[in-house]
């Protein structure tokens, strides 16, 4: 398995301070401060800790959740789960990140026992195979001179070590000063074999979720990112719904657009898609998203 990839899973494995208590630690992100998938996914990990496992314990189906500050990479994050509900199909948690003493980040989840049922949907977009698309390491370096600083290339690399994402058309920060249709698409995986556990590849598409969600209303206006210091911004919330199994080691096609940004805010949202075309998870964000005067 690949070491990024290993110290990732290493995040989720949470340590267990209390029943419904657990501690989980941070890795280095592109901005000074926790990122935000990696909460999300953490938080989702202590709430699938406290749900039956085994072949028929339930899976989530859904997620929503607000970042209320700013996490400090540097200290351990505390999650205390909440047992809202167990019922026969559906068991509901709560889960309120805490550092320093104040909460961060609050999710709650709903977990699913598998039953048959009506079965339709949306169409996949025709998009080029991942293999013909270049990979970070071979496009990231191209836009180096378009970054705020000499290292964000090496930054962005570290970040993204864990994960395979290809994107199928220019990134923000590429065509910067250029507004384009608010549409992005990206193929990722993890990079490594997986283990079997189901919640272990929602939590990993739910990390992965949270990179390039904003990135279609950048390209409506024309901005570049973060990275470029053209606007600033922050994920303020988040709402996923997983349709259907899938395999966070295979390829997904994650399909992403805006509707609408106004008042310092911006919409992005989502479908990811498994390679042989099944919809399997629709994802929604908001986020703040600021000209520097």
């Amino acid at each position: 398995m690949d070491e990024a990839l290993d110290d990732l899973l290493d995040l989720l494995r949470l340590e267990r301070v209390e029943e419904d208590i657990f501690r989980g630690r941070s890795r280095s992100a592109v901005v000074p401060r926790v990122f935000g998938g990696q909460v999300a996914a953490q938080a989702l990990a202590a709430a699938g800790r406290t749900v039956p496992e085994g072949p028929d314990g339930p899976v989530a189906h859904s997620l929503h959740a607000y970042f209320l500050r700013m996490g400090d990479p540097d200290a351990p994050i505390v999650y205390t789960v909440d047992r809202i509900r167990d019922g026969r199909s559906f068991t509901a948690r709560r889960v309120v990140a805490v550092q320093h003493g104040k909460p961060i980040f609050h999710l709650s989840a709903s977990f699913q026992r598998y039953e048959d049922g009506l079965d339709h949907q949306a169409v996949m977009p025709s998009v080029p195979d991942p293999e013909t698309l270049p990979t970070a390491e071979e496009s990231l370096p191209r836009y180096a001179d378009r970054f705020t600083g000499p290292d964000v290339v090496d930054r962005l690399l570290e970040a993204r070590a864990a994960v395979d994402l290809r994107y199928v058309g220019a990134p923000p920060y590429a065509t910067a000063g250029e507004p384009r249709e608010p549409r992005s698409r990206v193929w990722f995986r993890a990079n490594g074999k997986l283990p079997d556990d189901p919640r272990l590849h929602l939590c990993l598409a739910t990390y992965v979720s949270d990179m390039t969600l904003l990135d279609p209303v950048l390209l409506a206006h024309g901005r570049g990112g973060w990275t470029t210091g053209d606007v600033v911004g922050a994920s303020l919330d988040h709402a996923m719904w997983f349709h259907r199994p899938f395999r966070a080691d295979e390829w997904l096609l994650y399909d992403q657009e805006s509707p609408s940004s106004w008042g310092g805010r911006g919409l992005g949202q989502a479908r990811i898609w498994t390679r042989d075309g099944r919809l399997a998870v629709s994802v929604v964000q908001e986020g703040v998203i600021r000209v520097p005067k």
